[in-house]
């Protein structure tokens, strides 16, 4: 994979009540990816990107909302895919130094 495929895989962290706890109890991260990635992309992008060893990794496509507006029209938010990256004991992602 070459590194420009491989720094358009990973979008952002998803930071959540929810992905905060997993990161605490399991060693999980979450983040939003790019909805065409596959699990092989999405895991060599974590390992290489971050120094780290990936050893379980789940991807949920999340269905985009139905909002009503102000005006009461219906839209839809666009639907993303997610991706929880378990990493092995004792490595962790610092995402403080990130764009620095």
């Amino acid at each position: 994979m070459n590194s420009e495929r491989m720094y358009s895989i990973l979008l952002a962290p998803h930071v959540s009540e929810k992905s905060a706890l997993i990161g605490e109890l399991s060693n999980q991260y979450a983040f939003k990816v790019t909805n065409d990635a596959t699990k092989s992309e999405i895991k060599s992008a974590v390992e290489q990107l971050f120094n780290v060893s990936v050893i379980e990794l789940q991807v949920l496509n999340v269905k985009g909302k139905t909002k009503r507006n102000s005006r009461g029209k219906l839209r839809r938010r666009p639907n993303w895919k997610k991706a929880y990256v378990r990493l092995d004991e004792g490595q962790e992602i610092d995402f403080s130094d990130i764009g620095q």
